[in-house]
Order: C-alpha cells, then sequence, then structure tokens
C-alpha cells in the first residue's frame, strides 16, 4: 500500500503541517468523533477531524516529491497519483464542502488539477453522514514534482461557532 504523503490527515496534531489559506468565522478547530450532531465514521483508528466555521476555511499542504524521495524518472513515468477525502455536515446545519488538488511541475506550474463541483449538504434533504470523493490522476505527461491538497468550506447558515463541513481522513498517494 502506497505511503499517505499527507502530514496530520485528520487532526491527530491539530493543525500542525496544514497551510491555512481561508480561516474566516470562528476559525478551522479540530474536534472529537462524533462530534455534536454528528454522525460515526466508519475507518478504524480515525477520532478527529478539522470542522469549519461561518466564513470560509481552506487549508492546504503543497507535497515537494523529490523530498519524499520520489525520483524524477519515478515520477515522470507518470504514476497514478490518487487523492481521497472525507467529509460530512451536521444533523442541525447545512454546510459546503469544496477541493482542489493540483500536480504541478518543478516551477509549480500546473499540469492537471482535479476541482470537483463544490457540494452543498441540507440536513432536511440529504444525507448529512461521511462521504468520500476520489480521483485517480494518470497520463498527464512527465515532470510532476509538486502536489497541492486544498480543502475546506463553511456553513449556511452564518451561526457563530462550528457548524460547518467537517473534513477528514485525507490522503495522497503515489503508486510506483
Amino acid at each position: 500500500m502506497a505511503k499517505n504523503l499527507l502530514k496530520n490527515p485528520s487532526g491527530e496534531e491539530l493543525l500542525d503541517f496544514w497551510e491555512l489559506t481561508e480561516n474566516g468565522g470562528s476559525q478551522w478547530k479540530v474536534e472529537e468523533m462524533p462530534g455534536d450532531c454528528g454522525f460515526d465514521f466508519g475507518v478504524d483508528g480515525v477520532t478527529t477531524y478539522f470542522a469549519t466555521s461561518f466564513e470560509l476555511c481552506l487549508k492546504r499542504q503543497l507535497i515537494d516529491l523529490l523530498a519524499e524521495d520520489y525520483s524524477s524518472e519515478q515520477l515522470d513515468a507518470q504514476p497514478p497519483v490518487t487523492v481521497e477525502d472525507w467529509y460530512c455536515g451536521r444533523s442541525d446545519c447545512g454546510c459546503t464542502y469544496q477541493m482542489t488538488v493540483t500536480l504541478l511541475d518543478e516551477n509549480q506550474e500546473v499540469i492537471q488539477e482535479f476541482i470537483p463541483d463544490p457540494v452543498t449538504l441540507d440536513p432536511d434533504s440529504d444525507d448529512c453522514s461521511w462521504k468520500q470523493v476520489s480521483h485517480t490522476f494518470s497520463d498527464y505527461g512527465p515532470g510532476l514534482r509538486f502536489i497541492t491538497f486544498e480543502h475546506g468550506g463553511q456553513d449556511t447558515k452564518f451561526w457563530d461557532g462550528w457548524f460547518g463541513v467537517r473534513v477528514t481522513g485525507s490522503s495522497v498517494t503515489v503508486e510506483v
């Protein structure tokens, strides 16, 4: 199994290793599963998640693949790059979720990106339990050296506190 290149993917180390690109409202917070008005998470070993607030909260990591001991030759062979993320809402407040993952060359110019449509969860009409989003990059050409992973969201009622989307269990893997 390939190594998860994201550090602190579920908040075990609070917000360490994450660049907070948007930190609105009551700001990012790490909470214990299942949380107030929350849902059980079915993946063993994941006991915490990141919670967003009433204004946009986004966080990102930049992965330097050469620093992670991949060679230029391995990367130029275009190995599959798989990204996964888990998100959920609360049972008492709607929320939005978004993510962007980019493959970058040595100058950090975009080679390819994955930007799924933002998701809005409404507890009155949607199942707000944990959902996974995943994508595998392939046939993206030579030159991959960096990957950025960014995700987050906010609540839809602008309630003070942490009523926005919850994220955890994020991963980026390279299959060489």
